[in-house]
């Protein structure tokens, strides 16, 4: 019988090759939505990614990363006298126009951190060094974003709200689809980027023989002061986030409570209750997952007519076949059998490629956008039962014609 599910499948290679490029179709659009849903969840968390810290304590009026009120920077020091906090750092997490030229500009998220620090520190530096960001009017961006910030490499010089900005390094895999372009750059430089130029407009230049940026603050009817460089935060200042890492063995939720008492008005979070906020956000709160949820509906649906279509239209062209079985004695659940294995074979040979093409989108995607489609093992283990669901589900519909053969049908002309 192995033969003649073979024999059925393969003798109108046409029909065969239309058929597995219904499912393969179904099979691509169900992994790609499925991986694009997942990889957006994902990289709606993607800062949060970059951190090495037990516990995030924030603004409790925080309703996802980039929607919170400030906390004044005297906050990082009441958190880390609070007994079992081993070190706090301090988060900025801001929005800022980003000019290359003076008709070329994009809202990017600076993102502020320790660059000595331990507990934030970008993931994936492909090239350059967090250590070059202690210099002033320097910053790291991801490859993915090179373009949007109509820069090149290494070393391009460009502006940041008012001030110079100087490329040093470059990320790979740090771009979140629910977010402007990332800009990794060190507390003092981002505070600066954040308030720098609102009282006084800066001349900047390379230093000569040197990588520093020079800046000259020259304020309206006064003549030029001495070199303006990027301050240390005051107590007047405001930061994001403050990263914990907690002493060992120290119970994280009980930590938790002590830091939302030390500090009035924040609420802390571990990281995986941050990410789950996160992503439940963008998930319930927006119509993200209904359209992708649609989208894989739609290529079931599609996939699952075309191998019904295709099935049935095979069963019928064998019914004289089928009729000669029956005429012979075979059983109803052996030509079910020649059926449903003819189905299987459809389904594993139009999965194979379709998981295959699926795996090479979401490589070049994440090479050329930065894009994530995120293909986990479980999602394609669930990607190939719903294809075996659809071919079974196409040959149980196609039995049906077969139930209601008569092997008279033989030796009629």
């Amino acid at each position: 019988m192995v033969s003649l599910a073979r024999k059925n499948l393969l003798e109108d290679i046409p029909r065969f090759l239309v058929a597995q490029a219904g499912i393969m179709f179904a099979v691509t659009l169900v992994t790609i939505q499925t991986g694009i849903f997942n990889g957006f969840t994902r990289s709606a968390a993607q800062l949060i990614y970059n951190a090495n810290a037990d516990i995030w304590v924030t603004s409790d009026t925080l309703v996802q990363p980039e929607l919170s009120l400030p906390l004044p920077a005297t906050t990082l020091d009441q958190a880390q006298e609070v007994a079992g906090v081993a070190r706090a750092e301090a988060l900025i997490f801001k929005s800022a126009v980003w000019r290359q030229s003076s008709s070329d500009i994009n809202l990017v998220r600076v993102i502020g951190f320790e660059p000595q620090g331990q507990l934030f520190n970008p993931n994936n530096l492909i090239q350059g060094s967090t250590q070059a960001l202690q210099q002033p009017y320097t910053a790291i961006a991801d490859t993915s974003t090179l373009r949007s910030l109509n820069v090149s490499k290494v070393g391009d010089l460009a502006e940041l709200g008012s001030l110079p900005v100087r490329l040093v390094g470059l990320t790979q895999g740090n771009r979140s689809i629910t977010s402007n372009p990332f800009v990794f750059t060190s507390l003092e430089n981002a505070n600066a980027y954040a308030t720098g130029g609102q009282n006084a407009r800066l001349s900047c230049k390379l230093q000569t023989g040197s990588e520093d940026i020079q800046c000259t603050s020259m304020p309206t009817n006064q003549k030029q002061s001495p070199q303006a460089k990027p301050r240390q935060l005051a107590a007047s200042d405001t930061i994001s986030f403050i990263l914990i890492r907690a002493q060992a063995g120290q119970d994280l939720q009980q930590l938790k409570q002590k830091l939302e008492t030390a500090i009035p008005n924040t609420s802390a979070y571990t990281q995986a209750e941050l990410i789950k906020k996160t992503q439940q956000f963008w998930q319930r709160r927006t119509g993200v997952g209904f359209i992708l949820g649609l989208g894989a509906t739609v290529g079931i649906i599609v996939g699952g007519i075309i191998v019904g279509q295709i099935l049935y239209s095979s069963v019928s062209d064998h019914l004289r076949e089928f009729g000669t079985l029956k005429a012979m004695g075979a059983s109803d659940w052996t030509i079910y059998g020649v059926i449903i294995e003819q189905s299987l074979w459809m389904a594993v040979l139009g999965y194979i490629p379709g998981i295959v093409l699926c795996f090479g989108v979401g490589a070049w995607t994440f090479a050329t956008q930065g894009i994530t489609i995120l293909i986990t093992p479980a999602t394609a283990i669930a990607v190939f039962g719903i294809t075996v669901a659809i071919c079974v589900g196409s040959a149980i519909f196609a039995i049906q014609k077969v139930t209601r053969v008569d092997p008279a049908i033989v030796f009629k002309a």
